[in-house]
């Protein structure tokens, strides 16, 4: 599974595409991560912090409440925040 809800919180597990036209979510990758495509390079963090714009502004969480568990400096990541509403909803697209 891609994600975890521990308490009020979420993991995700995210496979980063940088370089893309524009920042969308692009499906389940393997059985374990979600692949989302950045917009932005993945030169000297630019991706990643379009990565947490993109997820802050798609779950309507702080960028401030993102964070980075492991994964910073890789295509894999794993970042938490707070669980949202929106958030659910989006998970229902999966069932």
């Amino acid at each position: 599974m891609f994600y975890e809800i521990k308490e009020d919180r979420v993991s995700l597990r995210i496979k980063a595409q940088p370089n893309a036209s524009r920042s969308e979510f692009a499906g389940v990758y393997g059985e374990d991560a979600i692949k989302i495509r950045i917009k932005a390079p993945a030169v000297e963090g630019a991706a990643n912090k379009e990565l947490v714009k993109f997820l802050s502004k798609s779950f309507k969480v702080p960028k401030s409440d993102i964070i980075f568990k492991t994964g910073q400096n890789s295509k894999v990541k794993i970042l938490e925040f707070p669980l949202s509403e929106k958030f659910q909803t989006w998970l229902n697209t999966f069932k």
